[in-house]
């Protein structure tokens, strides 16, 4: 299994976006220079484990969710994806987001039940 240090390094820019938070300040708060940060980014250069726990303590996130969707049986895949997603929603938003995923899961259901009646003939 390979690590997606770009979907690290675009989680760990979102994260810092949300906070409102320049790549200077980032690195200034955990001594490590703006060049790295952008490195780590961009996935040019892969984060130590050290570095990844402190820009999670400094951007107030766990590590878990810098690392979200790398696991092969990752039970919580996408649901911080999804949390971030519905921020900001009112109530309605959030049920119409919900229906519309509903019928995406039972068509993505359907599809297969398909493709494996297909698959037996």
């Amino acid at each position: 299994m390979s690590i997606n240090f770009k979907l690290i390094g675009r989680r760990l820019k979102e994260s810092r976006m949300q906070k409102r938070m320049s790549q200077a300040e980032l690195a200034e708060k955990i001594d490590m220079s703006v060049s790295y940060i952008s490195h780590i980014e961009t996935a040019k250069k892969r984060a130590s484990l050290e570095s990844l726990v402190r820009i999670a303590n400094v951007l107030g996130i766990t590590v878990d969710c810098i690392l979200n969707g790398n696991q092969t049986s990752d039970p919580a895949e996408y649901r911080t994806d999804f949390v971030q997603l519905l921020e900001g929603c009112t109530s309605d938003e959030k049920r119409i987001m919900y229906e519309i995923a509903l019928a995406v899961k039972k068509s993505l259901c359907d599809n297969k039940r398909m493709q494996r009646q297909d698959d037996q003939l």
